[in-house]
């Protein structure tokens, strides 16, 4: 019998578990909604991307619906052979009219549509200019281009010129941030970065995420929100969040788009989004522009969530939107007042090291437009009873 060469793994897995840093994943029995069942047990929801509420919309539901019985269930190709369909060209003028660019290209997700544009944008001749705090979707399309890799730390505008300073005039420079920072729920100093690559002669690149659907006029992003329409020349979405479906897309100018549509690898070579998800994103797109008020709930429930929480007196860092942390410090006391919240009838997922830095460990909290202020204000009385029972507050 042969020595399996992967039992390391299990040493690897155990010293997470004892550490308190191991996830364990819980099991969703019904959609995606404010108070959703969950490992057989109904909670308030406070864990999900789902700002809007829209995984469940009518609209985008008989979208879906229609699209399945028009177009069946999946593609069956890649999109540069037989993969795209008119849903797909449809999907792209639309998001492009929504973001006021020239063209969009659509990917399967936000994750590859932020490393397949990185490593296909850039060589290794190139250097990238990137806040520690960006998405690991960025940090993975940095490594694959093989570029320089420069970090500055987060927010701080002041580090980023001078590594830009630094540099040769003639190198090709990429100086890329989150439009919304995903564990902090901070915006990125969008504008001031803007004026920094401009200045330096940098591309600019903003990875808006969590600002789509959230930010900005009917939900157009970060890029909208600082007025600086024309002054990014690389904008990436996902679908996979505020939208309600799956998926990710790239914003720009045509010269751009037509570009990664020949040497994006995740375009290239991965099935295209199947018709049901892409009938949907389109039905989304209509929300935003014909429904805002959905938009205003999400705010509306916003401010009553965090007035909540800091009237109790926990550390939310230094959160802008809908995504709010309860700073806890240690991982295995987050993961335990996680565990114990959810026992009360409250999901709120515990985040640890690796996926934020040590002695930083705490919940994340996302609060959507589906809602309502009796969940938000049953979620904060157990926030506050368990929290208090724990000695975190």
């Amino acid at each position: 019998m042969t020595t399996d060469p992967l039992r390391y793994l299990g040493a690897e897995l155990q010293a997470l578990r004892e550490q308190g840093s191991a996830l364990d994943i819980r099991i969703l029995g019904g959609a995606q909604a404010a108070t959703a069942t969950i490992d057989g047990r109904s909670v308030v929801n406070l864990s999900s991307n789902n700002y809007l509420g829209l995984t469940t919309h009518p609209r985008l539901k008989q979208r879906a619906l229609e699209a399945i019985e028009r177009y069946g269930v999946g593609t069956g190709s890649v999109r540069p052979i037989a993969g795209t369909m008119d849903l797909h060209e449809e999907l792209e003028q639309r998001l492009a009219a929504f973001k006021q660019t020239e063209a969009v290209v659509v990917f399967q997700s936000g994750f590859t549509a932020n490393a397949g544009t990185v490593s296909s944008v850039l060589g290794r001749e190139d250097v990238v200019v990137s806040d520690e705090l960006n998405h690991a979707s960025i940090i993975d399309g940095c490594r694959l281009s093989r570029a320089t890799i420069k970090v500055f730390p987060h927010k701080d505008v002041g580090a980023a010129r001078k590594i830009l300073r630094e540099l040769p005039a003639s190198q090709r420079k990429l100086l890329i941030t989150d439009g919304v920072f995903s564990m902090d729920g901070d915006l990125g100093p969008v504008a001031a970065l803007c004026e920094v690559a401009e200045e330096y002669g940098a591309i600019m690149m903003v990875d808006d995420a969590h600002a789509s659907g959230v930010f900005g006029r009917n939900g157009r992003g970060t890029v909208d929100h600082f007025g600086m329409h024309g002054r990014v020349h690389i904008q990436v979405g996902t679908l996979s969040k505020a939208i309600g479906t799956l998926g990710g897309y790239v914003a720009g100018s045509r010269t751009l788009i037509d570009f990664l549509r020949q040497r994006a690898r995740p375009f290239i070579f991965s099935t295209s989004p199947p018709p049901a998800v892409v009938a949907a994103s389109i039905a989304a797109v209509d929300v935003l522009m014909e429904e805002p008020e959905i938009i205003e709930r999400l705010w509306e429930n916003t401010r009553f969530f965090k007035a909540g929480l800091h009237a109790i007196g926990f550390n939310t860092g230094a959160s802008d939107g809908p995504i709010t942390p309860v700073i806890v410090g240690e991982s295995a006391a987050a993961l335990h007042f996680s565990a114990r919240l959810f026992e009360e009838g409250v999901f709120a997922q515990g985040m640890a090291f690796p996926i934020v830095p040590r002695g930083k460990a705490r919940l994340r909290t996302i609060v959507t437009a589906a809602h309502t202020t009796d969940e938000l204000q049953y979620a904060l009385d157990t926030l506050k009873r368990v929290g208090i029972e724990l000695g975190i507050v």
